[in-house]
């Protein structure tokens, strides 16, 4: 019952227009001062601190800044050049340019704000000049940035790793399989929405083309291979390789590229602090709250509840995707993994779930809500762009968010798909 009641709280903050952060700190406190008086207080700036000093969160930070210096070195354009020269000669080309795009993309930035912003801006236009519609344009781009939360690294995953107490390397890896296979869904369904508005090929297929733009995108190609080896290879942690990609993103757009100058570094790194201010602010307020519920043993509550009404873990699992779908309407998904997955850990594993299984599922269930309104933060940026309507693209955009939903089922009640690697490599 005081679960229900202090997310009820939260939800009516935020609805009201409070900063998510404000809300979970608002309410954390009160309940505090409730149970425990005035005299927990002062534990009130030490719990903030404690939660926003996890060193793997340092990874955080690290991925937002070199994906802000990427967006401004020039990788984008080589990226979507490539892709092009790849898949431009199927009908729809264009969009399928942009999910290629967008999955390599992945691999570097973490975020799919980031990948919405940085690739959108350019993509959108490009397929509205070529006759898609512009609801089409922006649901493609929309759906395709999702896959960055998806495929490693993701900025989703550090934090479920964190709040889970799971290896970052293993969700990492657990993501790569679900990715591919999400990003090929979506261009099938892109290759229907193409054969329906009858959209045009762009090019003929040429080998020259495919070689020049792949030697321009070298460097592009070669950052996630260092990083990501790294990671999985056992070279370094998840938070070094964070550190080596903003030092090999410096290295590429100031040796390399020669795109980045000084008012460009100057904007990554205001974007990339702002950015993460917004989720260490999260993390901090969400710890007095944690802080709370574990005190009232509350998660523990919740697991004891369930189990009176079932044990059966995919019973189990289908109740928490329906949990984090709708959660995943009205928070983005920093705030639900914060607020939501220490609540519900001992259930899970009570129901003898493995905790990295459950986290790519909390992640394609986020990277759904991302598309599903009100909040909807990849959508809006792309509907922006796109300069559509929020309805006009979520009729089309349904479609889309089928794929990513098949990807989910198939998650979930066929674990391997995720977990298949982790077991090959790490257990």
């Amino acid at each position: 019952m005081e679960i229900l009641l202090l997310f009820a709280c939260v939800l009516a903050l935020v609805v009201i227009n409070v900063p998510i952060a404000v809300a979970l700190g608002i309410v954390a406190v009160i309940a505090m001062v409730a149970v425990q008086g005035l005299a927990s207080l002062p534990n009130v700036p030490i719990i903030m601190y404690n939660g926003a000093t996890n060193f793997p969160l340092l990874a955080i930070p690290l991925f937002i800044l070199a994906g802000a210096i990427m967006n401004a070195s020039g990788i984008s354009t080589r990226l979507i050049a490539f892709a092009s020269a790849l898949l431009g000669f199927v009908r729809g080309g264009l969009a399928m340019v942009s999910i290629g795009a967008s999955m390599f993309f992945a691999e570097i930035s973490g975020s799919a704000v980031a990948d919405v912003a940085a690739l959108g801006s350019i993509l959108i236009p490009a397929m509205k000049n070529k006759g898609y519609p512009k609801a089409v344009a922006a649901a493609v781009m929309s759906s395709a940035a999702t896959l960055a939360v998806i495929i490693p690294p993701s900025i989703p995953m550090i934090l479920y790793a964190v709040m889970a107490d799971v290896s970052v390397v293993q969700m990492f890896v657990a993501g790569i399989v679900p990715g591919v296979i999400g990003g090929f869904g979506l261009m099938g369904m892109a290759y229907w929405f193409a054969r329906r508005y009858k959209l045009p090929r762009e090019e003929a297929f040429r080998w020259s083309r495919v070689a020049k733009t792949f030697k321009q995108a070298f460097w592009a190609f070669f950052l996630p291979v260092i990083i990501l080896g790294g990671i999985f290879g056992g070279v370094v942690t998840a938070t070094e390789g964070a550190a080596l990609a903003v030092i090999a993103a410096l290295f590429i757009g100031l040796a390399v590229y020669r795109e980045l100058d000084l008012a460009h570094l100057k904007q990554a790194m205001i974007e990339g602090g702002s950015q993460t201010a917004v989720v260490m602010l999260l993390v901090a307020t969400s710890s007095l709250l944690g802080a709370y519920l574990t005190e009232i043993q509350a998660p523990q509550q919740l697991a004891r509840a369930v189990a009176e009404i079932t044990t059966n873990k995919w019973f189990v699992l289908a109740m928490l995707n329906l949990l984090f779908l709708v959660l995943g309407c009205f928070l983005h998904s920093a705030a639900a993994i914060i607020l939501v997955v220490p609540v519900v850990m001992p259930l899970v594993k009570a129901a003898g779930i493995d905790p990295v299984h459950f986290g790519l599922i909390v992640t394609i269930n986020l990277g759904i809500g991302q598309q599903t309104p009100p909040v909807a933060s990849v959508l809006m940026v792309a509907c922006s762009i796109a300069k559509a309507s929020v309805w006009e693209v979520s009729k089309v955009n349904i479609y889309f968010i089928g794929v990513l939903f098949a990807v989910l089922m198939m998650v979930t009640y066929i674990p391997v798909t995720g977990l298949g690697l982790v077991e090959l490599f790490y257990r």
